[in-house]
């Protein structure tokens, strides 16, 4: 087990040091805010989304290195991805994130998004991972208003 947690750990650090998707995206067709107010992340994430396929996705911001890790990880597990995909995405990964530390948690349909699975022992810790799963949600709802995790 400990080698498992070290890979997550290894993959939740570069993916905070090293994030991708991280930058503008010109000709966004979506877009939304999202900001923690405990843990001081903010970011903006911004979507091309064409025939109900998010085609490109981006992420703008500052934040604690599970909220970045968190960003970053989104943007590959969801581009190319329908809407429907992100959505059921998003529901599997807030439920994963959320199961009290102790219950079984099936995450091998996260793939590298079980490393963030980790933060459900720390509950301050799962709005740094979630936030950029909410914004997502929003901006592909058209929300105008800012996501907080308050």
């Amino acid at each position: 087990m400990s080698d498992l947690r070290e890979l997550y750990q290894e993959i939740v650090l570069d993916h905070s040091k090293r994030p991708r998707g991280f930058g503008r995206l010109e000709h966004a067709t979506h877009r939304a805010q999202g900001y923690n107010p405990l843990c001081g992340d903010q970011l903006e994430l911004e979507l091309t989304i064409e025939a109900g396929r998010v085609r490109d996705v981006r992420f703008t911001g500052k934040g604690c290195a599970i909220s970045t890790a968190s960003a970053s990880l989104l943007t590959e597990a969801v581009r190319g991805r329908s809407l429907d995909e992100a959505h059921a995405l998003f529901e599997r990964f807030h439920a994963a994130v959320t199961t009290p530390p102790g219950e079984a948690i099936d995450a091998a349909p996260l793939g590298k998004l079980a490393a963030l699975t980790g933060v459900r022992e720390f509950p301050m810790r799962v709005k740094c991972a979630s936030l950029a799963w909410h914004t997502l949600e929003a901006a592909v709802h058209g929300e105008a208003a800012p996501v907080s995790t308050e």
